[in-house]
């Protein structure tokens, strides 16, 4: 039988995830994202995979755009398609967070499963835990100036694919985590449904570009057994520097014990 072109369609917008723009072509046409597929035919099942096919099957690609009045290699571009191995790292299988603005549209772009994504490159709006609902204004402005800058680090970092400015970047990450009692890895806090690690996670990314060592050995006065663990796990490639933290940490307790004696 031959495939005949939805009575609606909707343009992709640039950056605009597969999921995101088949539910909203799926809106349009008053029916399930599910729904849409099967009258297509395409297998049904959870729409969100479609996202990380690294290349939509031609026959699908080719049903998906016939429906929908657009060319098949639009249809593959709305997938992540290739990605290194430190930003599949970096960029998560869910939706974590998302813009309050253009969610309210249906909109669903690529840009907000990376970690490092921090404002909407559609509308500028702060992106907020899909998990926890949360006031997006009641962190201290500078914290969240803080993250922000650190989520820029993180993604010049990922770009560049650095490895010396990824490896002190996740450094911070495993150490504010493990002091944010988060008892997760570093790539999963910086998706944490809690904004408050998330948040904390990537203004440690900018603190530590600053004398990383001695804002190490600030915190490390009064660590958990918890955290103590993260700092080795942090600097467990670079003993030089986790004693150079340990010297400081002494050289600043005898400090103290001699100002109170």
């Amino acid at each position: 039988m031959t495939q005949r072109p939805l009575p609606k369609t909707v343009t992709p917008l640039a950056g605009e995830l597969l999921s995101g723009w088949l539910t909203r072509l799926a809106v349009m046409n008053y029916c399930e994202a599910d729904e849409l597929l099967a009258h297509i035919g395409v297998d049904t099942r959870q729409v969100a995979n479609l996202d990380f096919e690294v290349e939509v099957a031609p026959t699908t690609a080719a049903k998906i755009s016939i429906a929908a009045r657009v060319t098949a290699e639009t249809v593959q571009s709305l997938t992540f398609g290739v990605m290194t191995r430190t930003e599949a790292t970096m960029t998560a299988q869910v939706a974590f967070q998302s813009c309050p603005n253009c969610s309210r549209r249906g909109i669903a772009l690529k840009q907000w499963r990376q970690v490092w994504a921090f404002d909407c490159q559609i509308c500028g709006a702060r992106l907020l835990s899909n998990l926890i609902k949360t006031d997006g204004n009641r962190f201290s402005e500078n914290l969240v100036r803080r993250a922000r800058s650190g989520a820029g680090l993180l993604e010049r970092a990922v770009r560049s694919n650095c490895s010396n400015k990824l490896r002190r970047a996740m450094r911070a990450v495993t150490y504010a985590n493990a002091l944010k009692a988060a008892r997760t890895d570093a790539a999963f806090a910086l998706q944490s449904p809690r904004p408050d690690v998330r948040l904390f996670c990537l203004a440690a990314i900018d603190v530590a570009q600053s004398r990383p060592l001695v804002k190490a050995a600030l915190f490390s006065a009064n660590l958990d057994g918890h955290a103590r663990v993260a700092l080795l796990r942090a600097y467990e490639k670079e003993p030089r520097l986790l004693a150079a933290v340990d010297r400081i940490v002494l050289r600043n307790k005898e400090k103290r014990r001699f100002v109170g004696a």
